[in-house]
């Protein structure tokens, strides 16, 4: 008898405060449908050539169906660190293994949405990838590495995820210091 994967929506998740701290857990679903502050980590993924990897969400996606993202990552799992969550979300999103370990940037607290519910801890990470990508079909619908330059003008034009949007300012503004 074959028992079917456990849903997306079924993952355990530390619920954290507003200083990062864990004050218990709940299943994903539930954390998003009651607006429950958990955590997730963002990677800046770039190539040989210092290209962007860039891709569109598959419409099957809890948050966020069908818009463009300049990050791959996801939630960090019940008792799960930024770090390693970082590299397992990386290394499953561009469909790779033996990818290095993304190099942490900042954190920062999103609070978005339409209703201020949409709210997680977030981690910035930076990795170099110069394995071919294969992205998992269930996330991506379509990807590319872009040169920065181009992911710039398609700021203004592409539907792109709000949290991702938030984090890449961040980004360029912690770069320019």
């Amino acid at each position: 008898m074959s028992s079917s994967p456990p849903s997306p929506s079924d993952e355990i998740l530390d619920i954290v405060d507003e200083h990062d701290r864990v004050v218990g857990q709940a299943p994903r679903g539930e954390a998003y449908a009651r607006g429950l502050r958990h955590r997730c980590v963002f990677v800046l993924a770039r190539d040989a050539e210092d290209r962007i990897f860039v891709h569109r969400r598959t419409p099957t996606k809890l948050v966020f169906p069908s818009l463009y993202d300049m990050f791959v990552g996801g939630v960090v799992g019940a008792g799960e660190s930024y770090d390693d969550a970082a590299l397992r979300e990386a290394e499953e999103e561009l469909g790779v293994s033996g990818l290095p370990r993304p190099v942490p940037v900042f954190t920062f607290l999103y609070e978005g949405g339409a209703d201020g519910r949409q709210t997680w801890w977030s981690a910035v990470y930076e990795v170099r990838c110069t394995l071919p990508v294969q992205p998992q079909v269930e996330e991506v619908a379509w990807h590319d590495f872009l040169p920065e330059a181009e992911v710039e003008r398609r700021l203004g034009t592409w539907e792109w995820v709000p949290d991702g949007l938030d984090a890449y300012r961040r980004l360029r503004a912690h770069r320019a210091g």
